[in-house]
């Protein structure tokens, strides 16, 4: 149910937040919300994670394959992203993506309180779900993460370089540091048009705050996957310019979890689920085979009599 007021409150696009699924941030911000509901009982809740710059429509086609599992999939455009309220593509604190999933996530559980959570993050989403499942293990069942931002890309984050960003920071945060290639997001050429057509995505430049606030999340990553025992399964291609595949194999190799998958798609570029057909129909067998072995057997169709 709409809050009173929302009315008052419209999106970037002018749209009322009255019209719009959505829910409201710690800090009073309108966040736009998608679901996916099955028609049968749902099994499990799956919450998905845009990575930065874009927003959750293109992860529609995951979400169907998912809900026809009997899972309800359920996203949110993160704040100062699509459709939601906030400074575009700029965050004071990284920790408030991560904030504002949980309560999404708490949100849903407190719907379906019996049924597991699984998380799918891509790029900058990835972090997200990472730093998201390691705040709160116990609460989520598996993780998947599509080219998952885990580091910087050694090119962009040499010494020098990140000096010079802590010095620009301090002086002018919003200096742009050049904006994001899209032709690296996907060796499929209708992918990237669709990207930059797409009027919800973000074509500006990034600025030298927010980058600082990226950095702080992958050193933070570093430092908690010594500690990661819950499930996970690493998507990424390499051939990604966009998030380093060293940083998935050394989330690979360094978590002491039992459950763990890395696939490695060959000459893969960054945006997996959009990159050539053929990987895109791998990605989406992955993503939902790997959730369905996971879901709790008793909730099955099969196991009920069918």
């Amino acid at each position: 149910m709409p809050e009173p007021g929302a009315a008052a409150r419209r999106s970037p696009q002018g749209v009322p937040y009255a019209d719009l699924q959505h829910i409201v941030n710690a800090d009073g911000l309108h966040l736009f919300c998608r679901y996916w509901e099955p028609a049968a009982p749902p099994r499990a809740l799956v919450f998905i994670v845009h990575g930065a710059g874009e927003h959750c429509g293109p992860y529609d086609e995951i979400a169907q394959k998912l809900k026809g599992l009997s899972l309800l999939v359920f996203a949110h455009d993160h704040v100062g992203h699509g459709q939601s309220e906030g400074d575009r593509m700029n965050v004071k604190d990284f920790q408030f993506y991560i904030r504002d999933s949980l309560q999404h996530v708490d949100l849903m559980k407190s719907r379906h309180p019996d049924l597991p959570v699984f998380i799918v993050g891509h790029s900058m989403g990835g972090a997200i779900s990472i730093l998201t499942a390691c705040e709160r293990p116990g609460d989520f069942a598996g993780v998947v993460l599509i080219a998952p931002m885990v580091q910087m890309n050694p090119d962009s984050a040499t010494p020098f370089k990140v000096f010079l960003a802590k010095v620009l920071n301090h002086m002018v945060p919003s200096i742009t540091l050049g904006t994001m290639e899209s032709k690296w997001i996907s060796r499929d050429q209708k992918q990237v048009e669709a990207y930059d057509t797409d009027e919800l995505n973000n074509h500006g430049g990034v600025r030298v705050s927010f980058a600082m606030q990226l950095m702080g999340a992958t050193a933070r990553i570093e430092r908690e996957i010594p500690t990661i025992s819950w499930p996970f399964l690493l998507l990424h291609g390499d051939d990604d310019k966009l998030c380093d595949i060293r940083g998935s194999k050394m989330m690979y190799e360094k978590t002491p979890g039992a459950d763990k998958k890395l696939k490695v798609f060959e000459g893969g570029y960054h945006a997996l689920h959009h990159d050539l057909p053929e990987v895109a129909e791998s990605v989406l067998k992955d993503v939902t085979s790997w959730i369905a072995d996971r879901l709790p057997a008793a909730t099955s169709p099969e196991t009920q009599g069918s």
